[in-house]
């Protein structure tokens, strides 16, 4: 991929279309890399994140979208903190739920390739700092 937003781009779109070979063509190929999903285990290498996939589509694609997106980039690195809007189909229709991710990328010879996925359940406070800066409280 020519930038991190290229493979970002490509990693989403895999997962809406539950498209594990796709999803696994945007790691990089190294004993370490980890994906860290809502409530999952962490998942250590190619193997482990492969499995860990095979499981979530095993129920079809994931309706995903990145809502928001910060980026750091330092050299050959990349950090982008995203804010995920998650559809889910419920007997009461379509509710919108929110994860906020880091995924840290790293520029190869192959391109830049994801080493880092962690996502954790987000709230009403993540919706508030992506869109209102000033709103953030510490």
């Amino acid at each position: 991929m020519a930038t991190p937003d290229d493979t970002e781009a490509q990693f989403y779109e895999a997962l809406q279309r539950a498209d594990l070979e796709q999803v696994m063509a945007v790691w990089a190929d190294d004993e370490e890399i980890a994906c860290i999903s809502p409530g999952g285990p962490r998942q250590i290498g190619a193997a482990a994140i492969r499995g860990g996939f095979e499981e979530i589509f095993a129920q079809g694609g994931v309706n995903v979208r990145v809502v928001q997106v910060r980026r750091v980039v330092v050299g050959g690195c990349a950090v982008h903190h995203v804010l995920e809007e998650v559809r889910v189909p419920t007997e009461q229709g379509t509710h919108a739920g929110y994860v906020v991710a880091t995924n840290l990328y790293a520029k190869t010879t192959q391109g830049w390739k994801l080493l880092v996925h962690h996502a954790s359940p987000g709230g009403p406070a993540e919706l508030l700092e992506f869109r209102d800066p000033s709103a953030i409280f510490h």
